[in-house]
């Protein structure tokens, strides 16, 4: 068992890099979610093609036209995932973060431009190659300045940077919507990136990063020397971590694209109306995200292994999910009231960002830094393409077969920690011992 050596008292900064991780995961998640919040106001886009002579359930060319926008900016951030992750690694933290933080932002404000669906295909490939870069680059950047114990915590804190986007974008997007038009709630996220991105080049990150000794993991003798591309993806470690995003993925695309859809045709709720609504559901997922990524480090301070640890947190995760299923119930009984829906969606957003955040917390376990963010790109890509089919099967089937739809959400995560166990049964060991 290796002993690990704890980081001097400098290294606090450690959570100055954790807050400037949450900020550029804030901005990300604004990014790509305003789509997804100005869905209403596009019915009044004569390109997208809604059609005011039939109901809100059976908009086939619209929805067509809308899941195929989302499909174009997933299939990009997967492509994008694979190539940032090794470009990562290559440049560094600090380099890789900001050239992709620089590409998000122009191409979100590209969006100002469009005339046309594919005008908006474009745009969407342009930002998903960008935003690709910031999981792989915020991913290494916490394994590069936390201990094993902290980690976990670590990415849930960051990683809730993606919930409370959520509070701000729809009262942002809606301001900047009804004053100025939709084209300008693009600007105003994507501008926020060069505030960032001047705050990320200032700060002296090489300088400050503590010695890669003090951070070797407890319990866990990983090599440090650099390992080729395919020899990294080859590994059963690589492909349980690509196998959990992959399959888990598209749930959280799903949330985060359709749950103002759903609000709005289920309950006919407005973007301003859809507010608090919307606002809970992102609350309880960074409380999830907390909450979650901090229960391993709990575990493993109790005397829980580094594989116990994150399993027993990811099963938990996966159990709370479940409930998820009744969504369709709960629009028959309660078909004037969003709240109960509202609370099943909230406690699965919760669960799922509480399984991110230990799933990703897993590539530090078994991998090191210097092969961080290649994996991260790895499993966030094999994400990506899972998120891409989840929707192809959303938009056929969400309004007509909820009840497959929501199954399926509420029983993956199960799935998928099965797979990771059959494939890494014992996580944190030496990789020789494993592979």
């Amino acid at each position: 068992m290796a002993a690990v050596t704890r980081p001097s008292n400098s290294s606090n900064l450690r959570w100055v890099v954790c807050f400037l991780l949450f900020l550029a995961t804030t901005i990300n998640y604004m990014d790509r979610s305003v789509f997804s919040l100005i869905e209403p106001v596009l019915h009044g886009v004569s390109f997208m093609g809604w059609n005011p002579a039939a109901d809100k359930f059976h908009q086939t060319v619209f929805d067509n036209n809308f899941g195929n926008v989302v499909i174009f900016f997933q299939i990009a951030y997967g492509i994008g995932l694979l190539i940032s992750g090794r470009v990562v690694d290559r440049l560094g933290t600090k380099a890789g973060y900001a050239i992709a933080i620089a590409v998000w932002g122009l191409a979100s404000m590209s969006h100002s431009l469009v005339t046309s669906v594919v005008g908006f295909y474009i745009a969407r490939v342009c930002l998903g190659l960008g935003e690709a870069g910031n999981f792989p680059a915020a991913i290494k950047a916490t394994s590069e300045w936390f201990p094993s114990e902290e980690r976990g915590l670590a990415t849930g804190l960051f990683n809730s940077g993606a919930n409370f986007s959520s509070l701000v974008a729809p009262l942002l997007v809606a301001g900047v919507t009804a004053r100025f038009g939709w084209r300008y709630a693009f600007v105003a996220t994507g501008s926020m990136g060069v505030g960032w991105l001047v705050l990320w080049l200032l700060f002296p990150y090489a300088k400050l990063r503590p010695s890669q000794d003090t951070l070797t993991q407890q319990y866990v003798a990983l090599p440090v020397e650099k390992q080729g591309f395919l020899s990294i993806l080859f590994t059963r470690r690589a492909w349980a971590f690509a196998l959990g995003k992959g399959l888990t993925d598209g749930v959280w695309w799903f949330y985060l694209f359709y749950l103002p859809q759903f609000l709005n045709r289920n309950y006919g709720l407005e973007l301003r109306a859809q507010y608090w609504f919307l606002v809970t559901v992102y609350l309880f997922s960074s409380v999830g995200s907390i909450f979650g990524g901090a229960l391993s480090g709990i575990l493993m301070k109790r005397g829980f292994s580094i594989n116990a640890g994150r399993k027993v947190a990811m099963l938990s995760m996966a159990i709370c999910v479940i409930p998820i299923i009744f969504v369709p119930h709960a629009g028959s009984l309660f078909a004037n009231n969003p709240w109960p829906a509202t609370a099943l969606f909230a406690l699965a957003a919760a669960a799922h960002q509480g399984w991110s955040a230990n799933l990703f917390s897993t590539t530090g376990d078994m991998f090191p830094s210097s092969a961080v963010s290649t994996v991260v790109g790895f499993g966030g890509a094999m994400g990506a393409l899972g998120g891409a089919v989840f929707t192809a099967v959303v938009k056929k089937n969400l309004s007509l077969h909820p009840t497959l739809i929501f199954t399926m959400a509420g029983t993956v995560y199960l799935l998928a920690l099965v797979i990771m166990h059959l494939l890494v049964p014992r996580m944190g060991r030496p990789l020789e011992a494993t592979e």
